[in-house]
């Protein structure tokens, strides 16, 4: 009996106990979601402790670091709650992502940052780093946001770009991107010089139907408050009080970027946005997004942000994707750009 008492003490020593009140104006159902589905999703990133919900309380008992982890974490989505945020099994996951970052995050500062709403829809990042992107866009003249496809680069450029324009911050938004070829010539491409560019335009207007009521577009457009034109359209011009968005910056030759980035005027901002392992230029070309950094690299009021596989917010296997592909790179060969030295050695063709 004795020996049972000290076993039970000793491991007692190493279980830390939390208890959380819920307050009576959130449902339970709320946080711990239908059918206890948030619940279920965070037991799972915890399985070192043991969670009990009786009434308003929740007690978590066992490792304790786990056990203030939880409770850090389950404090956090009271707060969105009572900010009058739903909770998602999305949200949950992303929450529980940021908890374990060193240091951590808060989910409730990152997932109530509102940028723009249109129509109902609140437009806010949906990560830590996507959180650190929009706050660099506020506080620089250019800020670089580069990462894999799905991370919400463009997306929420665009949203702050209509957002400084309701503002009255600047007064026109321009949306620009590099008219690179995937494997069709737009000499081959049947239609007038517009039609031929609207394809690579198209994902700009997507993003932009999201967040603008579909019957301004064209006016704004019309009257130059909104201009969407492919990169070459930039040469010779200075941008006043303006937003200016370069996508797929990857696809930018190191010229093309100087070229773009002395067109800064007085009252304007930049946003360049790209995706380094998806380069489309020809015959091997140096991008002019991989050589940006090195060469901006400590130059004031400019922010380069990087966004990876958990900033993804598509699909949950576009992230998984992301990251097959990067070790799949990672170990692969350098492999010699012969169709570069065969042009090289023969300077008559």
């Amino acid at each position: 009996m004795g020996n049972d008492t000290s076993d039970e003490t000793s491991d007692d020593k190493f279980m830390e106990l939390a208890t959380i009140t819920v307050p009576s104006a959130i449902p339970m159902v709320a946080l711990v979601g239908p059918g206890d589905s948030y619940l279920r999703i965070i037991e799972k990133t915890f399985p070192d402790i043991r969670v009990t919900v009786r009434g308003n309380e929740i007690f978590a008992k066992g490792d304790d670091i786990q056990v203030v982890k939880f409770e850090f974490l389950i404090k956090e989505l009271l707060v969105l709650l009572r900010s009058g945020q739903g909770l998602s099994d999305d949200a949950v996951m992303r929450s529980i992502a940021m908890t374990n970052h060193d240091p951590v995050d808060h989910p409730a500062e990152v997932l109530s940052l509102n940028i723009l709403s249109n129509r109902g829809k609140s437009i806010r990042p949906k990560t830590a780093n996507q959180k650190r992107y929009v706050e660099a866009i506020d506080e620089n003249t250019i800020t670089f946001g580069v990462g894999p496809a799905g991370t919400g680069k463009t997306y929420l450029a665009m949203a702050k770009a209509i957002q400084s324009l309701q503002a009255k911050q600047v007064n026109r938004i321009i949306l620009t991107r590099p008219a690179v070829e995937a494997g069709e010539r737009l000499g081959f491409l049947p239609g007038t010089l517009q039609e031929k560019i609207d394809p690579y335009l198209r994902p700009l207007f997507d993003a932009l139907h999201d967040m603008i009521d579909q019957d301004s577009i064209p006016r704004l457009m019309q009257s130059g408050i909104i201009e969407i034109a492919p990169l070459a359209y930039m040469r010779g011009r200075t941008l006043n009080d303006a937003f200016i968005i370069l996508d797929e910056a990857q696809n930018t030759s190191a010229e093309q970027m100087k070229m773009f980035l002395t067109r800064l005027g007085f009252g304007s901002k930049m946003v360049i946005t790209g995706d380094t392992t998806q380069i489309d230029l020809p015959h091997g070309a140096q991008s002019g997004l991989k050589i940006v950094h090195e060469i901006l690299d400590g130059v004031e009021d400019i922010a380069f942000i990087p966004l990876d596989s958990e900033d993804v917010v598509r699909n949950r296997l576009v992230g998984e994707i992301v990251n097959a592909y990067g070790r799949h790179d990672a170990g692969k060969p350098t492999i010699p750009n012969v169709t570069r030295q065969i042009r090289t050695g023969n300077g008559d063709r």
